[in-house]
């Protein structure tokens, strides 16, 4: 939690509660369903919440609007942006029903109420919403394929983590974009390689 005040010292008490608590309720759904690896889960707040929150630090969603997480997962970036940005409506879609009962139990367990996730591939999902965010699911250009119908064309943007040289997967892809590196805004180690792609749709 200390690790999210360092780069967030703004947040309300609601928000630091939530965060706070989201350690034990995430130990306990992954005794359940594997969320994270066991390894990895040590390094809960860095690697996966205050990584989610490297979204924050390159937009401020305006009240009201409607953003997706295609690919959820674990509920990552879509539970920690939801505690982050109350005043806009959180969506997180994966194709993997144990995972998406366990982020459900998660929202639940947290009292999040601008948030819900569904199990259903993007490719089936037919609601719109004006931003989608996404933890590198797959290569660039094939998720944009994959959820170009997500997103009215001209209106929203992505807001993509991905970690590496992108340099080949950027190629194909028409659409306006910017990269951020998220080494600009966290100081450990694990950001030095980790961006959030920002894509025009």
């Amino acid at each position: 939690m200390d690790l999210l005040l360092k780069y967030f010292p703004e947040l309300t008490l609601e928000q630091r509660d939530r965060f706070t608590r989201m350690g034990p309720l995430y130990a306990e759904w992954n005794e359940r369903v594997n969320l994270i690896s066991r390894k990895d889960f040590e390094h809960l707040y860095e690697r996966h919440i205050l990584h989610s929150l490297g979204i924050a630090k390159v937009v401020q969603f305006k009240k009201g609007t409607r953003i997706v997480d295609v690919g959820t997962g674990g509920g990552f970036p879509l539970v920690p942006l939801a505690i982050m940005f109350p005043d806009r409506t959180f969506h997180g879609i994966d194709g993997i029903g144990k995972k998406i009962a366990a982020v459900q139990g998660v929202i639940q367990g947290l009292g999040i109420t601008n948030c819900t996730a569904e199990q259903v591939r993007s490719e089936d999902h037919k609601q719109r919403y004006d931003f989608m965010v996404s933890r590198a699911v797959t290569t660039l250009p094939e998720f944009l394929r994959m959820t170009k119908h997500l997103v009215p064309k001209g209106e929203g943007k992505l807001f993509y983590l991905k970690g590496g040289e992108l340099a080949d997967e950027l190629l194909p892809i028409k659409q306006r974009y910017r990269v951020h590196e998220l080494s600009e805004h966290f100081e450990e180690e694990f950001f030095a390689t980790k961006k959030v792609v920002e894509v025009e749709l």
